[in-house]
């Protein structure tokens, strides 16, 4: 099967962790946000999101809670997906993309404590988020 002619055009992906309640609040904050609607979003063990990372060479033993990928164009982890997202949002968190003039190794190992600490600081769900029926689809996997 081509996925690919299932991604709307001209729209950026978003792979979360699925269980992890800070994902889940931030990727409720981007839609939230995202007045164009340019983003989509699947969890990092979704279907989609492990043929992404696949196709990207990306180990996800390495990175675990965010991955943004821009099809055909280019992907970011860790901090620079994060900062890459706020770049696109309305309002203050395009501030923070300011954050992108440091080197991603001054900024990721900050992320990198966030990141292992997210579960014990922000708790985890049994499963993957379930979006509404008028957020459904912004929702993206092989299987719907």
């Amino acid at each position: 099967m081509d996925y690919h002619k299932s991604i709307p055009k001209d729209v950026q992906i978003i792979l979360f962790d699925g269980v992890c309640n800070l994902c889940n609040r931030s990727v409720q904050f981007a839609i939230k946000r995202d007045e164009k609607r340019l983003f989509r979003y699947a969890s990092l063990d979704s279907n989609l999101g492990k043929l992404l990372l696949k196709e990207r060479a990306i180990d996800r033993s390495k990175v675990d809670s965010i991955v943004l990928v821009d099809p055909n164009k280019a992907y970011y982890v860790k901090s620079s997906a994060a900062l890459e997202i706020a770049k696109q949002l309305k309002g203050w968190p395009k501030l923070l993309s300011l954050l992108l003039i440091f080197p991603s190794w001054l900024r990721d190992p900050v992320y990198d404590f966030i990141a292992k600490n997210r579960y014990r600081w922000f708790g985890k769900k049994e499963s993957c988020i379930v979006p509404t029926k008028d957020l459904k689809s912004l929702f993206l996997d092989l299987d719907n």
